[in-house]
């Protein structure tokens, strides 16, 4: 950990161009700024990918910090900033049938495989027995993979409603599936 004034006089010196003071930087700080972007993301090949963009542009609007000792809440605030817009602005995951994906070369076992489809029969007839909403909740969130947020506007609910009905559509889900089961 650097003391503040060696903080200074690296910040100083990066902002009048010393490629190995913002190096220093980097060092120091680059940890805590991947565990910020992580934390929003929670996607470690993103988080690695925005933590750098972070550095890039610390480095280009370091010129702009007009107080060196604050330069450790700046950078958060970037990190921060990034780690937001790649959030809100991350391509949505398709969902694809499993059909399309025939061609591709089989991982498991040919055992492994009927398991899968069993278990995913299972979870179809398991989630037929449900009620509409908790349904349409749990393929909002697991199948179509909505944020909360989304889940919130489309069902015109809080947050906190939606978890909620999460949290009690899987419960129904397990009792729907362990019915199924034989004794």
């Amino acid at each position: 950990m650097i003391d503040e004034t060696e903080l200074v006089t690296l910040v100083e010196q990066a902002q009048a161009g010393d490629r190995d003071a913002f190096g220093q930087l980097v060092k120091q700080y680059e940890t805590a700024v991947f565990a910020i972007v992580l934390r929003r993301l929670r996607n470690q090949a993103e988080a690695l990918e925005i933590t750098q963009d972070v550095f890039l542009r610390a480095m280009r609007k370091l010129p702009q910090l007009r107080e060196p000792e604050r330069f450790a809440g700046w950078l958060k605030r970037i990190a921060v900033r990034m780690a937001i817009n790649r959030a809100v602005r991350r391509p949505r995951e398709a969902f694809c049938a499993p059909e399309v994906f025939t061609d591709v070369e089989q991982t498991c076992s040919p055992f492994e495989g009927v398991i899968r489809i069993e278990e995913a029969q299972q979870v179809r007839v398991g989630l037929k027995q449900l009620r509409a909403l908790d349904r349409e909740t749990l393929l909002a969130f697991y199948f179509e993979g909505q944020s909360l947020k989304e889940m919130s506007d489309r069902f015109s609910s809080p947050v906190g409603t939606i978890k909620r009905r999460l949290h009690t559509a899987r419960h129904r889900l397990k009792e729907a599936l362990t019915e199924a089961q034989p004794a």
